[in-house]
């Protein structure tokens, strides 16, 4: 593998340097470097960050291979700068053995776009009903250490105590949907003044809180980790925030949309923000971005979700949630955190580099651009200016909600290990 010299790049948006990478790992950083043999990669003004890490990725295969595969998702990945996703386990058949998990975790060796580390089912086809093999998930080739229902909600107490006690053998974290159905049946929006005057279906606020709640007290009961997949409402950042103060082992994660579209947008009707949780109020939105910048939230993740064109360009009521979004994040990202001054490019890499490996366990990932270290990592320019356009996407699936407007900021090189996945924003 030759080397490169990434050329006066603002290493976590601090002072210009050098960063030599020979082989995988990053050799040298400083000023003056030479570069010797080495492929130089002239970086003024670009922003260089660790691999961006996503806790919460639909890949989809097995079994829906129409809306994405790991290859696919995985390039689409790399091209948004993340050199490791998280895949969720609600595929076809369900990662909840040994034998599944494992064949996604190989699935991403192959592909070599970026690492994917499974996430396992905590309940046996994610039915609410029975625990999954926990111990055969961890204990396989996949190593896993996340586990969740996503898509579903754990809402059975004694099965999440039971989860919660259980993955303390290995340092696991139980990843919680926070949706309690009975509060949700034939819910289609966020409840409250838009869904009224629609006449849709409201998704309250307190179906969220109240899980999160009860999940919040029971990993505190049985001293374990608890994480809160997609964090959406003002009054769910309260519950985190105070579980923190008791210094409970409590982190939580918000999505890109949540922290840019609200709730007024579906008064266009488009498919395309219909999604889970769903999109909240102005009020809402502004406490997540808040919450983001004070840590209480610990780290952005995708939720990305592929579909087909078939089950978005529907009315509705009969379409799919979920929204694609490897490829936007770290765009919607820029814009509502650091280009409104809430977090700098050093809190961009921790919320998305450094706390999503720490609370995944995920080594070789979310560690610091210096000698030594594995040389994960993403150049960004961000003074870049561009429209969405979902026509040139490497995911599968086109339903972004961000199709034609303009954001800031690309990912110009993506490099796992050493190795360039991304090089001058296309796939190497």
């Amino acid at each position: 593998m030759s080397k490169i010299l990434i050329r006066g790049a603002k290493v976590l948006g601090g002072e210009p340097l050098d960063v030599l990478i020979d082989g995988e790992t990053v050799a040298e950083t400083g000023t003056g470097i030479e570069a010797g043999d080495a492929t130089v990669i002239e970086a003024a003004g670009r922003i260089l960050l660790p691999g961006l890490v996503d806790l919460h990725t639909h890949l989809r295969e097995p079994g829906r291979e129409d809306s994405e595969t790991v290859l696919t998702g995985t390039k689409a990945a790399a091209v948004g700068g993340f050199t490791a996703v998280h895949a969720m386990a609600n595929t076809f058949p369900v990662a909840d053995t040994a034998g599944v998990v494992e064949q996604v975790w190989r699935l991403g060796r192959e592909s070599g776009y970026c690492d994917v580390q499974p996430v396992g089912a905590v309940t046996v086809g994610l039915e609410g009903k029975q625990l999954a093999e926990l111990g055969a998930m961890h204990d396989s080739a996949a190593g896993v250490k996340v586990f969740s229902d996503d898509g579903k909600c754990v809402d059975d107490a004694v099965i999440m105590r039971r989860a919660l006690e259980y993955v303390k053998a290995f340092d696991g974290v139980v990843a919680q949907h926070a949706q309690e159905p009975r509060l949700t049946e034939g819910a289609q929006m966020n409840e409250g003044v838009v869904s009224a005057e629609l006449g849709l279906g409201g998704w309250p606020a307190v179906a969220e809180e109240s899980i999160i709640a009860r999940d919040v007290l029971l990993a505190a009961h049985v001293g374990s980790r608890v994480h809160i997949c997609h964090l959406s409402t003002a009054g769910s950042v309260e519950i985190i925030r105070w579980a923190k103060s008791k210094g409970w082992n409590v982190t939580a994660e918000v999505t890109p949309h949540h922290l840019l579209l609200t709730d007024e947008l579906v008064r266009t009707y488009n498919p395309v923000y219909k999604v889970n949780p769903p999109l909240r109020t102005e009020a809402d939105v502004m406490a997540l971005r808040e919450a983001l910048a004070d840590g209480t939230i610990d780290c952005v993740a995708t939720d990305h979700a592929p579909h087909p064109h078939e089950d978005k360009d529907c009315e509705w009521a009969a379409a799919a949630m979920g929204m694609v979004g490897l490829e936007t994040a770290l765009s919607v990202v820029q814009q509502t955190m650091v280009d409104t001054g809430l977090l700098d490019w050093a809190g961009v890499a921790d919320r998305m580099s450094f706390r999503p490996a720490a609370i995944g366990r995920l080594e070789g990932h979310g560690r610091p651009v210096s000698a030594g270290e594995p040389a994960n990592l993403t150049l960004v320019d961000p003074a870049y200016r561009g429209a969405v356009d979902p026509a040139g996407f490497a995911s599968r699936s086109r339903n972004t909600p961000y199709e034609g407007r303009e954001l800031p900021g690309r990912v110009t090189h993506t490099f796992l290990r050493g190795r360039a996945t991304v090089v001058d924003g296309k796939l190497a």
